[in-house]
């Protein structure tokens, strides 16, 4: 793998803005649900199903982009170690948070614990080159074989319980308001680290650059990309703010 220099590639951060700006549209909805001001169903309604699988998997898509340019810079483990903290402790904070909102459904297992679980496993992984495409594949396909072996397996209903559902090898959902086990979701940031591999090799100017000469909009997405964790904290504490003041001052 070819080295990068030591710089921000700003392509990456406006992808992962997008991924903020969209989910926050989609909390935004949510959380108007949740006051009651709208009337939609986030469980079973294609039109959000696929919306939050789609904001997932481009969070977690530009998560295995970063990985890989990480490496091709010579990040170590210490600084790895780092920003896996962070994620952990702002998982942890999300756990809490959603138990005093939702204490029967809280978030035990959400985006953020399923990025600091899958971390691990990509760094060890990064290096698997072209191997990282299938292995994605299986990772997802997963998804649609484990009701029909569990089913079939009875004793395998184990993998149901949480904690065990965190691989994601299940026969049905857990209650929860939030859920993003490995499998199928470490087969796509398997894929950002495969295709952040190609495009390093093959056509770096893909990830851009830092550069002056970038739009304010382009400037603007980069730099909100680049804060995404404290973003992702305070998003939600601000928008179901916003939404209580106006509900009281709506009386």
């Amino acid at each position: 793998m070819p080295t990068v220099s030591i710089q921000r590639l700003d392509r990456i951060d406006a992808l992962r803005s997008v991924a903020m700006l969209w989910m926050t549209a989609y909390h935004f909805a949510f959380d108007l649900d949740h006051f009651r001001l709208i009337a939609q169903d986030f469980h079973r309604d294609p039109f959000w199903t696929w919306q939050r699988t789609a904001i997932v998997s481009l969070f977690l898509f530009t998560a295995g982009l970063s990985q890989v340019v990480a490496l091709a810079q010579g990040q170590g483990w210490p600084r790895f170690w780092r920003r896996w903290a962070q994620v952990t402790g702002a998982a942890l904070l999300v756990s809490a948070g959603s138990a005093l909102m939702f204490p029967q459904t809280f978030i035990y297992f959400g985006v953020l614990h399923g990025i600091a679980a899958m971390l691990i496993v990509v760094r060890l992984t990064a290096g698997w080159g072209l191997w990282l495409w299938p292995l994605g594949a299986l990772a997802i396909a997963a998804k649609f074989v484990a009701p029909g072996v569990i089913a079939a397996v009875p004793a395998l209903t184990v993998l149901n319980t949480p904690g065990l559902n965190a691989l994601g090898f299940i026969g049905q959902l857990p209650v929860t308001e939030d859920y993003v086990p490995l499998l199928p979701w470490l087969g796509v940031m398997w894929w950002g680290v495969a295709a952040g591999r190609w495009a390093l090799v093959h056509r770096p100017q893909w990830l851009g650059a830092a550069d002056a000469a970038s739009t304010g909009l382009r400037r603007g997405m980069a730099v909100l990309g680049r804060w995404s964790l404290s973003y992702y904290l305070l998003h939600q504490p601000v928008l179901i703010g916003l939404v209580t003041a106006f509900v009281w001052l709506r009386g």
